[in-house]
């Protein structure tokens, strides 16, 4: 319990005298929101690694998915690392930084305001990206809270609420450069702490060969006279692992905090550098954590909830609690390491996003009468300094909300992230990633993904999920958006060719 509790403080002061040593880049917008635009690709691809995968995916998503396909789980950390990593920095990186520089583009939902012209369009995603970034983050502290819990013998609540003061902290003094820095020092940490892991719980099971055949022995759920199901290369439901596959991966495209790391990368070269770090991070990560939870039948069987159904979150600390107290420890820190970096994202991006799209949405005009002259630079500057103040304050309050929701939560810590990740990516993917490809997405399509979106998720949540599983609901309405951009925008007026040929004119430039 000692060396615990020393590791734990000791990461949690590095963190927080990360948040004191960058305040110094946190005192205006660009350097509070994108750290000037000047993160280099360590730090970029391990703040884009580390945001992507957090308690949710090492407590929650493992557990669950490893219980329901055993090994072949992993593919999903394969899908991550290719589609979810390689093809999203090769396909989004470069044009994504170019143009959001372009225009002036500091959120998503700023894209969409400027991209398309409208005013509404910039409003209604900032309050898409508020709402449905609060499941999320909810059963990010659900799963570090478990964690903690099953560790230091501290109830759940006071767990969950430490570690939403300690985020806070950090984030409101350092902004986005202390969550790139911790982010990347956190990543070193879940780089060690994988890879010792899984070979800890292995050894438990007499390694890696004896495992896979005491897992082959498992006869499967809904066909109790086969056996090996859990230990062949698709498992016993290949259609249903696809989903989570697109769900967890091609979701990514289309999330506020994980496109955001592009905004603020250096250059090319760094473009470049970052794609092969973020990948190499992804499959080790990523397919580390699937793996594991691929052999969570060899483990007791977790205990069944209030409803009947089984208690998916208890596997993986269940699996942790046999190994040794210096071992636990490093898991302690792991899953503090991904849970942190991916809050510390969550919470500014949606303080970002509501500061500069709803309360200061006329941030443009502003920035152009300080160009024109009409307001002095003290002026500008204390208009700079009142953003930041409300970005804080909001950071506290987006916390505050997620916390409530987390201490009594409605759902499994996978059927939140399916909620979050379907509304916000089914909304968003599709007209961002073809918006930056093709000038002839239309205002209209870009509207009617929106409806697409978040009317599937919202509709199939108020039926108690009996349309879909969320996560299955989550895959469909990313997709979904694939045939609603093109089909409206064919059939809807174009913008003004001389705005969208001004938009694209950054791909033209060196």
């Amino acid at each position: 319990m000692l060396i615990k509790i020393l590791l734990t403080l000791l990461f949690l002061s590095v963190m927080v005298g990360v948040g004191l040593y960058s305040r110094k880049h946190s005192r205006s917008v660009d350097g509070f929101v994108l750290g000037g635009r000047n993160v280099g690709p360590w730090l970029t691809a391990f703040a884009y690694g580390t945001s992507y995968f957090s308690a949710v995916v090492f407590v929650g998503y493992a557990g669950q998915f490893g219980w329901k396909f055993g090994l072949s789980s992993a593919w999903i950390g394969i899908g991550n690392a290719v589609i979810g990593s390689l093809f999203a920095w090769l396909v989004l990186a470069r044009r994504t930084r170019l143009m959001t520089q372009h225009i002036q583009s500091r959120t998503m939902p700023d894209f969409f305001g400027t991209r398309f012209a409208s005013e509404g369009l910039r409003v209604i995603a900032s309050v898409i990206v508020f709402v449905f970034l609060i499941p999320y983050t909810a059963g990010v502290y659900m799963g570090l809270a478990q964690l903690f819990e099953m560790s230091f013998a501290v109830p759940y609540a006071y767990c969950a609420a430490t570690m939403a003061v300690l985020t806070a902290v950090y984030v409101i003094l350092g902004g986005y450069k202390a969550t790139a820095i911790n982010d990347f020092i956190q990543g070193i940490i879940m780089l060690f702490g994988i890879t010792a892991v899984i070979v800890a719980v292995l050894n438990l099971k007499g390694g890696l060969g004896q495992a896979v055949q005491s897992l082959a022995a498992i006869p499967a759920d809904k066909a109790p006279e086969v056996n090996g199901q859990f230990a062949t290369w698709f498992g016993p439901d290949p259609w249903a692992l696809l989903g989570v596959v697109v769900l967890t991966s091609l979701g990514t495209w289309g999330l506020p905090q994980m496109v955001g790391k592009f905004y603020s990368i250096t250059d090319e070269s760094a473009i470049r550098r970052g794609t092969v770090i973020s990948t190499l991070f992804a499959v080790v990560v990523a397919g580390g954590c699937y793996f594991l939870g691929g052999f969570g039948r060899l483990f007791p069987t977790p205990p069944l909830k209030a409803n009947g159904r089984l208690a998916f979150d208890t596997i993986i600390p269940s699996m942790l609690s046999s190994l040794p107290d210096v071992l636990i420890a490093l898991v302690v820190l792991l899953v503090l390491s991904a849970s942190m970096s991916t809050l510390a994202s969550l919470v500014l991006t949606s303080s970002s996003t509501m500061t500069l799209d709803l309360i200061y949405r006329d941030r443009k005009s502003a920035d152009g009468e300080v160009a024109s002259g009409s307001i002095d630079d003290a002026v500008a500057a204390k208009i700079e300094w009142r953003k930041v103040v409300v970005m804080r304050v909001l950071i506290v309050f987006f916390i505050v909300i997620s916390l409530l929701i987390a201490l009594n939560p409605p759902q499994f810590i996978a059927q939140l992230m399916g909620i979050s990740w379907g509304a916000l990516a089914g909304a968003f993917l599709a007209p961002f990633l073809l918006g930056l490809h093709w000038k002839g997405v239309t205002r209209a399509s870009v509207w009617a993904c929106f409806v697409w979106g978040v009317g599937l998720t919202v509709v199939n949540m108020l039926s108690g999920n009996r349309i879909l599983n969320p996560i299955n609901c989550g895959a469909l309405a990313m997709l979904g958006g694939f045939v609603v951009v093109p089909v409206v925008s064919l059939l809807t007026p174009k913008l003004p060719k001389a705005h969208v040929d001004g938009i694209f004119a950054c791909y033209g430039r060196k």
